[in-house]
């Protein structure tokens, strides 16, 4: 009779640091416990049960006419209670200067005027919005979505995501479909809490004298690549999802046309791919014509705030170490890969003459979009990024490459190492940070592809946060 092998045999532990498997081949201590006793068959009938659940549920990615099926693989990603108690304090530190920064940046802007920033940072941002300081609200960042990657130092925040982070629903689909498919189960964070969390901060964002606020999501329908999200948000929030088409402004007040009338919405909780109310130089954007004037009045509270986008700008997070000691006089819990505003010339004379183990990001792109990775650039790729930074330096920023941790990940009938990240979920309300008790792994779908993105072909992971 043949010996079954268990599941891990054959696995190729990566030149990476590997979130499963110490560099001796050993499994990690959670790991050990999750793999004992499986076998390579088990593991693809769990596969198979997950994808299933999955497509049972309708989980699915992409705007209309290219959706695709949404991808969890069944091994999950497990963070131990104590990394998650250090990632929850460097969270919670890092968006409480973020929020510091939107609070200053519409007002005073101490931090431009210390040279902590360099103030033609504003030139140009398409997310800047000076508009904003005027509706007499704070510009606040109520759900950041900070994207996180881990090597053999520790976790690094690459990007902050202070518009419209996108995933939670995804988080809740990996959890629903691997639940139960593995034979031990550790105690976990309650995944599902998070959403009551969230539909408490939207009702706390009520105008004033609303003591029952109309709640609603704004998308733009079946179009969006997001909509399974959206729509299920709006089960899980027990809250109307709305199109700009069905709104409409009434006596200085935002409502809804629906099926039983009109209804008032007092918070809307942007989700539309429109993340400004201003065009680039003048007049407002249509989303902009139709929500200025509850927001001027104070009938209309939006989360998150329109401007709050400032923050995401990757030249404004080359300086977040800085903004953490400026304004909370700490010392950053959370690092960030060594990292250079090209439209700072003292900084753009450090990067330029190492571009080839730098990586170069637009300042504004999204999903990992036209990202040059110098290590792994050819000649002529580097000379044209070259050629594009010295032509507009202050498009650009420069960071050193992170070799992201890899996780054993089922491709066809293997476990193969595949590079992920993480992003984690910090809600604000009334001047508090919590950090919500899920987060979502993402993985690379090609082998040594260092970009994780759903839109280039990702997957993500149910992530596992045990409880102490």
């Amino acid at each position: 009779m043949t010996a079954v092998q268990p599941a891990t045999t054959g696995y190729r532990i990566s030149d990476y640091f590997d979130e499963a498997f110490l560099a001796d081949g050993e499994l990690r201590g959670p790991y050990r416990r999750l793999f004992d006793g499986v076998d390579g068959a088990s593991l693809n009938e769990v596969q198979g049960q997950v994808q299933s659940s999955l497509s049972e549920a309708g989980v699915s990615f992409g705007p209309e006419g290219m959706r695709s099926a949404f991808v969890v693989d069944a091994i999950p990603r497990i963070i131990t209670g104590a990394e998650w108690s250090g990632l929850v304090a460097g969270l919670k530190q890092r968006v409480r200067a973020l929020q510091s920064f939107l609070a200053d940046i519409y007002s005073r802007q101490e931090i431009l005027s210390a040279g902590v920033i360099r103030r033609s940072i504003l030139d140009g941002a398409p997310h800047y919005e000076p508009v904003a300081a005027g509706f007499g609200a704070p510009v606040l960042a109520d759900i950041a979505g900070p994207d996180l990657v881990r090597d053999e130092t520790g976790f690094r925040v690459l990007e902050d995501n202070l518009r419209f982070p996108s995933g939670l629903t995804f988080t809740l689909a990996a959890r629903r479909a691997v639940a139960g498919r593995w034979p031990v189960e550790e105690s976990l964070a309650d995944a599902e809490g998070a959403f009551s969390m969230l539909a408490e901060l939207l009702r706390a964002k009520s105008p004033d004298g609303v003591a029952e606020p109309g709640v609603a999501i704004l998308s733009e329908g079946p179009d969006s690549a997001a909509w399974f999200e959206h729509q299920s948000l709006g089960r899980l929030l027990d809250i109307d999802v709305v199109t700009p088409r069905d709104l409409e402004v009434s006596s200085g007040r935002l409502v809804a046309r629906k099926d039983d009338g009109l209804r008032p919405v007092d918070v809307l909780y942007n989700r539309s791919d429109t993340d400004r109310i201003t065009r680039m130089g003048n007049g407002l954007t249509p989303l902009g014509e139709l929500l200025i004037e509850p927001l001027r009045k104070g009938t209309l509270s939006c989360a998150n705030s329109f401007g709050a986008g400032i923050a995401d700008d990757k030249a404004v997070h080359c300086y977040t170490p800085e903004m953490i000691r400026f304004y909370l006089d700490e010392e950053p819990i959370l690092p960030i890969p060594e990292s250079y505003d090209l439209g700072n010339p003292e900084q753009a004379s450090q990067a330029m003459g190492q571009l080839d183990r730098l990586v170069v990001k637009p300042r504004w792109a999204l999903g990992g979009q036209d990202i040059v990775i110098g290590p792994r650039a050819s000649a002529r790729e580097l000379e044209k990024v070259r050629h594009a930074v010295e032509s507009n330096p202050g498009r650009f920023v420069a960071q050193e490459m992170i070799g992201l941790s890899t996780h054993p990940t089922l491709i066809g009938d293997q476990l193969e190492p595949r590079h992920i990240d993480l992003r984690p979920y910090v809600f604000t309300s009334g001047g508090e940070q919590t950090v919500a008790p899920l987060a979502l792994t993402r993985f690379a779908r090609a082998a040594d592809n260092l970009v994780v993105s759903s839109t280039q072909g990702g997957g993500a992971k149910d992530t596992w946060i045990l409880e102490d």
